[in-house]
Order: C-alpha cells, then structure tokens, then sequence
C-alpha cells in the first residue's frame, strides 16, 4: 500500500501563501540550490504525484519549459525533468485532459478513486495543494506531512490545511537543517485509534 505524503513549503505560522496566487512564489522562501537538490531526491523518489488543479497548473507552466531552458541552473532543469517524466494525477472536475505523463482523476468519487489508487501503490505518493490534502486527511488517507519550514512569520495568508479544526496527533519521523535557515520536518499522521483520548 502507497503512502500520501503532503509536501510543502510553510512559514513559521504554517502559511503556505502571503497573498492569493502566490503559489508558492513568495519572497518569504529562501530556497537555494541545496534546499532544490533536497526537493528533486524527494522528488525523484515518489512513486507518483498527486496534485490539485492549481498546483498543477502552476507546475505545467513553468518545469516542462525549463528543463530545456539553458539560462537556468542544474538543479532547475534537473527538477523539470523529474517532474515531467513523473507519473502524475491530476485531481480536477474541470480538466478533462493533460499531458506530461498524467491521468485526470475528478468527479463526486475523487476521493475513492484515490483511495483505490493509493492500496494499488507501492512507495511514497507526493501530494501537492492544500484543498487536496485537506480532503486527504479528512478522509483518513493523509499518511505524512514534509514540511519545509522557512524562518518567516507572514501573520496572514493561506493557511496549511483549509478549514480544518480537528487536532492532529504526529510523531516526528525525520528533520533536517539548511543553510539558509529551512528546517525539513517529516512527520507521520498518527492512526486515530491510537490517539488517547483527552
């Protein structure tokens, strides 16, 4: 059986976007080509990706055209290679094609059918958007949370979760420290039956 680990980059106050559409772009990350080199190996070992419509289409403008794009630096061609061969889900209602090596995945059932897909799996299955993992773990089906922690505190922004305000019991599995001040935090999403009760 698969593993859905929610991957992603989040302030000290777990915001994952300073203003609406940055997408991860904002001037809040410190990501250098040491931080990069750890996204593409945890990249390069999932099993697949699973992605929200905006996260993948963020992702479909911009790697495909950059592993080709010789003004870029290594790691960032190296990235577009990976994300492009990867094979890939696109969880959307309203795409009903894509390419770069992805199947759509939509309808009332999406979270069924992701379930199936995950039992199916073997390894590690990046997810990628909050409204996805979100959906995830309110469905029991978020394994683990990697989390790349930037030294900011934004006060405002999207959050890592949406709308949700149940405790989450983690065990910390792995962490890590960067140059720049990142923190790499991998934890795993604890069974309910094994939550004590309060």
């Amino acid at each position: 059986m698969g593993r859905f680990v929610y991957m992603m980059n989040v302030s000290l106050d777990l915001r994952i976007e300073q203003v609406p559409g940055d997408n991860g772009a904002g001037e809040w990350l410190r990501i250098d080509e040491e931080l990069h080199q750890e996204f593409n190996a945890q990249g390069r070992a999932f099993a697949l990706m699973v992605q929200g419509r905006v996260v993948y289409e963020v992702m479909e403008e911009y790697w495909p055209r950059a592993r080709e794009d010789a003004s870029l630096p290594d790691v960032l061609r190296e990235y577009g290679e990976i994300w492009t061969a990867k094979p890939k889900v696109l969880v959307s209602r309203t795409r009903s094609s894509a390419d770069h090596n992805t199947r759509i995945i939509g309808g009332d059932d999406a979270i069924e059918q992701l379930a199936v897909l995950r039992a199916g799996t073997e390894g590690s299955i990046g997810v990628g958007g909050a409204a996805l993992a979100t959906q995830l773990l309110r469905a029991g089906l978020l394994d683990e949370l990697l989390l790349f922690t930037h030294p900011a505190v934004l006060g405002f922004g999207r959050p890592l979760f949406d709308d949700y305000d149940v405790p989450i019991e983690l065990d910390l599995l792995e962490q890590r420290a960067f140059e720049q001040g990142v923190t790499m935090h991998r934890y795993v999403i604890r069974d309910e039956s094994e939550v004590r009760p309060c």
